[in-house]
């Protein structure tokens, strides 16, 4: 049943992040041709922003090594299509197979920043500078990812000037919108209001922002919630709750893209996706990986027994 609650926006895009953050972490090599197929079905559910792969070096996150071939095989979908690059060399691999939106990824800690991008904080900005320069030179559309926005595995809760100065940072490079990530899941809704106030008070505009949720203490949903009532319009999701982060190992799965949009189904505001077809290819995916999907509602819609005998037989008909 619909029942709209005040305060919130009418419409929210999803930041579907399935493709590259949910499978980034596999240790199975997906093929090429499914992770196309999952693109492909995942713009047929109604997404319209599907982040499809990293032109990152191969040996640090093998499961994307073929980022030159996948990305010509959705490039025609009606969707925008996001990929990430850490330098200029990945810029230049993106732009190649025309690209028109990246993504660079900060860290608001040092531990992270060293243990992702083996930089200090600063040392990845100096990096990132030149990339955002030449994309926007371009007409490319630059997203700022920042991860550890609420705490740290090593070092324990981030201090939110500390989150300020690095959206600051990005912002003043030329980034148009910045993604706040809770990379271990510890946020809760206190602090999303707490950091979302603090951007606004250093002009950061709430427009310009979106949020990246892991759901490791089942609070992913209850941030998002508070992020919304704050004014953020944009948040990232991955369908079937894939995903982690292979630099951190205490994170586990991303908010998942279907649980988001029962909620905000619920509320009354419109995402453009037809939950159904969604969960199919949810169902569809967790098939290939050999498991069932973590995705409450997943689970709930398409009656998934515990060893995912649906996604099995999902598989089995491809």
């Amino acid at each position: 049943m619909v029942v709209p609650a005040r305060g919130l926006p009418t419409r929210v895009r999803i930041h579907e992040v399935g493709a590259r953050d949910g499978l980034q972490n596999e240790k199975a090599t997906v093929p090429t041709e499914v992770k196309a197929e999952f693109v492909r079905r995942l713009a047929g559910a109604g997404l319209t922003t599907i982040e499809a792969t990293s032109f990152v070096h191969p040996k640090w996150v093998p499961q994307l090594a073929d980022a030159e071939q996948l990305f010509p095989l959705v490039a025609d979908l009606p969707a925008e299509l996001p990929v990430l690059v850490p330098n200029e060399r990945g810029l230049d691999r993106a732009l190649a197979l025309g690209a028109r939106r990246i993504a660079v990824f900060a860290s608001a800690t040092e531990s992270f920043a060293k243990a992702n991008l083996n930089r200090t904080v600063d040392e990845a900005l100096a990096m990132f500078a030149p990339v955002v320069e030449r994309a926007k030179a371009d007409g490319v559309h630059v997203r700022g990812y920042l991860s550890m926005c609420f705490g740290d595995p090593w070092e324990g809760a981030v201090p939110v000037p500390q989150v300020v100065r690095v959206c600051r940072a990005l912002l003043d490079m030329g980034c148009d919108e910045l993604s706040l990530g809770d990379t271990i899941g510890v946020a809760t809704p206190g602090h999303v209001v707490e950091l979302l106030a603090a951007l606004g008070e250093q002009g950061v505009p709430v427009t310009a922002l979106g949020v990246h949720f892991h759901d490791t203490y089942g609070q992913a949903l209850a941030n998002t919630l508070a992020a919304l009532q704050s004014g953020v319009t944009t948040v990232d999701a991955s369908a079937g709750g894939l995903g982690g982060c292979p630099f951190a190992q205490s994170a586990t799965g991303n908010l998942a893209t279907e649980d988001l949009v029962w909620m905000l189904h619920g509320l009354g505001i419109d995402t453009g996706v037809d939950l159904g077809r969604l969960v199919a290819t949810s169902a569809w995916m967790a098939g290939h990986l050999g498991r069932p999907s973590p995705s409450r509602t997943v689970r709930a819609l398409s009656h998934e027994d515990p060893e995912g005998r649906e996604g099995r037989e999902a598989h089995k008909e491809q």
